[in-house]
């Protein structure tokens, strides 16, 4: 029995490689046509890699990205009169500083970044991932109190100044979610004061309208940005987890609503990037990673909350139609463009990242349709992956971007390799790409699809939307 299989094998492999030698001397045959050669055999000349994702190859990737990053985050307080070290937090002084690195410690980018690396170190089992997260958030701890009382005495360290006194949600929400994750876990950091002063910002200072939806006073008064469910709704969600208390949960749902309400459009089943008060109109810029920080935050606060809690249902809905919106504008290189329904705008890596992220999660979670959305995540990472080089940099990443009522302003924002956006996004779509490709296996052409979750609904109500 066992030789027949090998001869059965060798056959086979003997005749899937002539056919492949065949259609591929089709390419350069002119007299070739459809009744003389099997034109269907002929190789495509896709422009990113196409195929099947191999965890320890997706490894490689975030390898790099990780070896990149320890060097550019450095963990030291330099004297900036003599350029030492510091090796005694007590010496710190006004002469005292964070050591600049390619990154800044305590950026909301960062934010992501950490949680990144609690993910890909949780789902890899790399305690070098989750050691680059407790060596700056332990960090930040031990110095904190020092620089906070050189800041009560008007000497602000300007990394130490968005964790000890958050001016803005970007100073607080990204940076508080990581940090609940790594407190859950079991990180035992000294985070606990941290926390309580990016919480008590979030829910108490920030500015918000009369409804309670959270709210800025640019570029014009009483105006809702997208990035600011990101920036302020995970964090509120894994408070309740961390606190014990329902009231985070629910506010974290009611938050989700009110965006839902002024931001998702339903047509196309994307949100616009901002939405002012004064407008009659509101114009509907579909921005990439703006949409990225709306399906985050959705997955956040799925991750978050207990099933079964009242509003869930509701969140999963508006992913799932969010999901929809966005697979089918996905460019056949894999990639998502810097103005999601506008081809014409260049393609952009950070959001691209972030939606491979999202919907690989969400087909491991159980969220959503394997079939349906498995090769959509697979050509994201193909994609994404040809956007870090050797150096572990990422590549095409749209620089930080204000809220615009123009095509033109999202069009030509630049892109940099030094963009902080893109790194905490490629960890997080390396990781999930991991537990993806080690329990299922998507083939990227017409042949059978093996997948191992159950097929979900899409026939779900969205409550909120007008």
């Amino acid at each position: 029995m066992n030789t027949f299989r090998f001869l059965l094998v060798a056959v086979s492999c003997l005749f899937f490689s002539a056919v492949s030698m065949q259609a591929q001397l089709i390419e350069t045959n002119e007299h070739s046509n459809d009744f003389n050669t099997p034109l269907h055999l002929m190789k495509p000349s896709y422009k990113v890699p196409y195929g099947v994702v191999e965890p320890a190859k997706v490894k490689e990737v975030t390898d790099r990205v990780l070896a990149f990053l320890e060097k550019a985050t450095p963990t030291r307080v330099v004297d900036t009169s003599s350029g030492e070290p510091l090796k005694d937090w007590k010496k710190i002084t006004k002469n005292s500083m964070l050591e600049r690195g390619t990154f800044r410690l305590a950026s909301y980018e960062w934010g992501v970044t950490y949680s990144a690396m609690l993910h890909v170190g949780n789902a890899t089992g790399d305690t070098r991932y989750l050691k680059y997260v407790s060596d700056r958030f332990g960090f930040l701890a031990s110095v904190a109190p020092y620089f906070e009382t050189l800041r009560k005495e008007g000497i602000v360290e300007p990394q130490m100044r968005q964790m000890l006194h958050p001016e803005a949600l970007d100073d607080a929400g990204a940076m508080c979610a990581a940090m609940i994750k790594a407190e859950n876990q079991g990180m035992k950091l000294q985070l606990g004061d941290r926390i309580a002063t990016y919480i008590d910002y979030i829910m108490h200072k920030e500015y918000r309208l009369a409804d309670g939806i959270f709210a800025r006073n640019r570029p014009q008064h009483n105006t809702v940005w997208l990035d600011d469910m990101y920036m302020a709704i995970p964090a509120i969600a894994h408070m309740g987890r961390y606190s014990g208390e329902n009231r985070y949960y629910d506010e974290a749902i009611r938050q989700v609503r009110l965006f839902a309400g002024r931001m998702f459009v339903p047509g196309k089943d994307l949100f616009r990037h901002g939405w002012v008060e004064s407008m009659g109109d509101h114009p509907a810029f579909h921005w990439g990673r703006a949409n990225g920080w709306a399906i985050l935050t959705l997955v956040e606060v799925l991750d978050a909350i207990p099933a079964g809690y009242p509003g869930r249902d509701e969140v999963l809905s508006l992913l799932r139609r969010h999901i929809r919106g966005l697979a089918a504008c996905q460019s056949g290189e894999g990639f998502w463009h810097q103005l999601l329904d506008r081809n014409d705008s260049y393609l952009e890596t950070s959001a691209t990242a972030i939606f491979t992220y999202c919907i690989a999660r969400s087909i491991n979670e159980g969220w959503i349709d394997a079939l349906a959305y498995g090769p959509v995540a697979t050509l994201g990472w193909n994609a994404v992956a040809t956007m870090v080089n050797e150096k572990g940099e990422v590549l095409n990443t749209c620089v930080g971007t204000g809220m615009g009522f123009d095509p033109a302003f999202y069009y030509y924002r630049p892109v940099h390799r030094y963009a902080a956006h893109g790194y905490g996004p490629v960890l997080l779509a390396g990781g999930e790409m991991i537990r993806l490709a080690s329990r299922a296996h998507p083939k990227m052409n017409d042949s059978a699809v093996q997948f191992y979750a159950e097929p979900q609904s899409t026939n779900e109500p969205i409550f909120w939307v007008k």
